[in-house]
C-alpha cells in the first residue's frame, strides 16, 4: 500500500458548494471537506443571475484553504450543475454575470424557436434536454434580443470552463457539460453546425472538446502568487455533476440491469448506455441523452426533486426563526398519516423560485380536490411520497424505452442519506435500493483525476476503488399493496 496522494475536487451544486482533499493509498480513497458555502443567486433589474465572481472567491478561498493544509496536491478538477455559461469578450473579459437557468425569461423563447425548427428535429439533432431551461433557449432568447454580449463574444464557457479559464488562462469545452447545451451533436461528438446554422447563432464562440481526463494546465503564475500557493495541474472530470455522480456509483453487480437516481436539488433517473437513443416517441417525455465518462452516455430524465423540500424548509425556518434540521423534517413526515395528498412534483408552480413554498403546496392540494396537508409533518410527507412516485412512474417510462427490465437502483447524492426517501423509493417502485455514498459526486471527480493522472485505467477501476471505499445501505420493498394502491391514486389525479 502506498502513501497517501492527495487531489482537489470541486463540487459546485445549485444551492452550495464544497470543497474536498481527497485521498488515495492505491487501494481506497477517502475525503476530507475543507471549505464550504451557500451558492445563492441574485436578482438583478428583473434578471436571475448566479453570483460568479463571489463563487470565483470561494474556490480561490478553498484552493488556498486546502493547499496551505496538503501542500503536496497532486491536482484539481472542477465539476458543476449543468446548462449555464458565460460569454468571454475578444480581450478575454467575463462580458456579463452567467443568468440562473430559473429565471423566468429564459422559457419565452421556446415557442420562437419552434416556429424556425420544430422540436422533434431539434431532439434528433442534439438527442438532449429539451426543457426550457436549457443553453440553446438562452442564447436563442440573446439572438432575438440582439443581445451585444453574443454578437461581440469571442468565447463560449460553460460554467467550469471558466473557471478553469480564470485558474489557468485556457479555453475549451469540456464534453460533458457541453452535451446539457442542447446545441451538441451527441451521435457524432462535435458542436451541431446545422442547428447553429439555422438558428443565426455565431459557430466561432464555441471552443474545441476536450474528454474528461484531459489536463487543461496549471494555475497561472498571477493566480499562484497571489494565493501564495504552488502551481498545480487542473485536469478536466466529467464537469457535469450527473456525469460525475455516475462515474462514482459503487456498482454492486455488474450482472444485472441497474439504474440510478442522483438525489439533489434535481433528481435524476435514468441508465447508462453504450450509445445514445433517440426515438420520435421519446419528445414529450422528458428523457434525454447526456455525455458521460469513457464516451458512455446517459439516458435520464430530470424531476423536480429536493428543491421543492429546500424550499419548504427556508419558509418554516423563516418563520420559526431558526433553522429546522432536516431530521426533524423527516421524523414528522414519518409520523403523519400517509398518502392524504400528492402533488406533480413537475409542475411548473413548485420548479419556480417561490416566497412561500409550503402555501403554493396547499394551494395546489385545493385546487385538486384533495385533503391539504396544513403543517411540516403533512407537507413533507406529501413532498417525500410525491416524489418516491414520481420515480415509478418515470421508471416504467425507461423500461419501455429500453425493453427490459430494471433489477435494482443506486440512490445517490445527498439525498440518499435520507432513509425514509430511500425506503418508501423501493416501496414505491418495489424495487431493492442500494443507497450511497453521499458524496458520489467527489468520487467520480476525483475517479476521473486518478485517471488523468495515470493512478488507474479505466472507470471500471475507478469504481471497484468507490466500492472498496464506501458505506452503502440496502433497502428492500415493503408495503407493496399500499404503495401500489397510492400509486394509482397519483395516476388519476396527474396522467
Amino acid at each position: 500500500m502506498m502513501e497517501y496522494k492527495n487531489y482537489l475536487i470541486f463540487d459546485f451544486g445549485a444551492s452550495n458548494g464544497r470543497v474536498l482533499v481527497g485521498r488515495f493509498n492505491g487501494e481506497r480513497i477517502s475525503f476530507i471537506e475543507t471549505h464550504r458555502f451557500e451558492n445563492r443567486p441574485v436578482y438583478a433589474a428583473g434578471t436571475l443571475y448566479w453570483d460568479i465572481l463571489r463563487l470565483y472567491s470561494e474556490l480561490k478561498i478553498g484552493v488556498q484553504t486546502s493547499l496551505k493544509k496538503y501542500s503536496d496536491m497532486t491536482s484539481m478538477a472542477i465539476d458543476s450543475w449543468g446548462v449555464d455559461f458565460g460569454l468571454i469578450d475578444k480581450n478575454g473579459n467575463l462580458m456579463s454575470n452567467p443568468v440562473h437557468y430559473r429565471d423566468e425569461k429564459r422559457a419565452k423563447s421556446v415557442d420562437e424557436l419552434y416556429k424556425v425548427i420544430s422540436i422533434r428535429d431539434v431532439f434528433s439533432m442534439t438527442g438532449g434536454q429539451l426543457t426550457s431551461e436549457v443553453s440553446l433557449f438562452h442564447m436563442y432568447s440573446l439572438k432575438l434580443k440582439s443581445a451585444t454580449e453574443l454578437f461581440s463574444a469571442n468565447n463560449f464557457l460553460m460554467i467550469p470552463d471558466l473557471f478553469n479559464y480564470f485558474l489557468t488562462g485556457e479555453k475549451s469545452n469540456e464534453f460533458t457539460n457541453a452535451t446539457t447545451t442542447l446545441m451538441f451533436d451527441q451521435k457524432n461528438k462535435k458542436w451541431s453546425d446545422k442547428l447553429l446554422n439555422m438558428l443565426s447563432i455565431p459557430q466561432k464562440i464555441f471552443c474545441e472538446i476536450i474528454q474528461p481526463g484531459n489536463k487543461i494546465g496549471k494555475l497561472l503564475n498571477s493566480v499562484s502568487k497571489e494565493l501564495e500557493i504552488h502551481p498545480i495541474e487542473v485536469i478536466a472530470p466529467c464537469s457535469h455533476d450527473t456525469a460525475s455522480a455516475v462515474t462514482g456509483i459503487p456498482v454492486a453487480d455488474t450482472s444485472k440491469d441497474w439504474a440510478f437516481i442522483s438525489m439533489g436539488t434535481w433528481c435524476i433517473i435514468g441508465i447508462e448506455t453504450e450509445n445514445i437513443i433517440i426515438k420520435e416517441e421519446i419528445v414529450g417525455t422528458g428523457f434525454f441523452n447526456e455525455g458521460c465518462a469513457e464516451g458512455l452516455n446517459l439516458f435520464v430524465k430530470d424531476i423536480n426533486g429536493l428543491w421543492v423540500i429546500q424550499q419548504c424548509r427556508e419558509r418554516w425556518s423563516k418563520e420559526k426563526g431558526k433553522v429546522i434540521s432536516w431530521d426533524e423534517i423527516v421524523k414528522l413526515s414519518s409520523k403523519t398519516r400517509p398518502f392524504m395528498s400528492f402533488i406533480n412534483i413537475d409542475n411548473r408552480v413548485f420548479c419556480e423560485p417561490q416566497v412561500d413554498m409550503p402555501e403554493k403546496i396547499k394551494k395546489y392540494c385545493k385546487k385538486t380536490g384533495q385533503k391539504i396537508p396544513e403543517d411540516i409533518g403533512e407537507i413533507s410527507r406529501c413532498v417525500y411520497a410525491s416524489l418516491a412516485l414520481r420515480f415509478r412512474y418515470d421508471l416504467e417510462i425507461l423500461e419501455k424505452f429500453i425493453y427490459k427490465k430494471i433489477e435494482f437502483f443506486h440512490l445517490v447524492g445527498g439525498g440518499s442519506a435520507n432513509k425514509l426517501l430511500c425506503q418508501w423509493t423501493a416501496n414505491a417502485t418495489g424495487l431493492p435500493v442500494i443507497a450511497g455514498p453521499e458524496e458520489t459526486t467527489s468520487v467520480g471527480n476525483l475517479i476521473i483525476q486518478l485517471k488523468g493522472t495515470g493512478e488507474i485505467k479505466s472507470l471500471e477501476e475507478g469504481r471497484q476503488i468507490s466500492l472498496l471505499s464506501s458505506n452503502v445501505i440496502g433497502f428492500e420493498p415493503k408495503e407493496e399493496d399500499i404503495w401500489s394502491e397510492a400509486y394509482d391514486r397519483y395516476l388519476r389525479l396527474f396522467r
